[in-house]
């Protein structure tokens, strides 16, 4: 069995996915547009949305997840109840993955050192995804 995170982005997942791409190093590894799917007559594609991602995979780190524009639809919520969390192998690179993540973004707590982590922070990024990044201490690293 196997959980991926599966993100909407209401409109903006081309550029989530291009914001990823450049502060995390992420890398689409499928792309499908609305405009690529098989014509339904049931559930004809909305004019507007042809050239919005349908779905994408991206990998990011060693992990993959999936991303959509979803439905497009500008007065949805924000996304809440969950948070992506990335950990790293030293401080130093935290702090610059904690920065990068967090450019056009909110900080709920700043990068700093924890009595669980030599570095942690979390913050909301310009899409409205929470992050929480954090470097264990030595010897308490999770395996991948």
């Amino acid at each position: 069995m196997q959980v991926q995170p599966y993100l909407f982005f209401n409109g903006r997942c081309e550029e989530a996915l291009k914001f990823y791409g450049e502060k995390l190093g992420a890398q689409v590894l499928f792309q499908m547009r609305f405009r690529d799917a098989p014509p339904n007559p049931q559930q004809p594609i909305r004019p507007g949305t042809e050239d919005k991602i349908m779905h994408a995979s991206v990998k990011i780190g060693a992990t993959e997840l999936m991303a959509s524009d979803g439905n497009c639809d500008e007065t949805a919520g924000t996304h809440t109840g969950y948070g992506l969390s990335i950990t790293v192998d030293d401080p130093s690179q935290g702090e610059k993955t904690f920065n990068a993540i967090g450019e056009g973004g909110n900080i709920v707590m700043p990068w700093q050192a924890t009595f669980w982590s030599t570095g942690f922070g979390m913050v909301v990024d310009k899409f409205g995804v929470m992050w929480m990044v954090t470097n264990p201490h030595e010897g308490d690293k999770h395996p991948s």
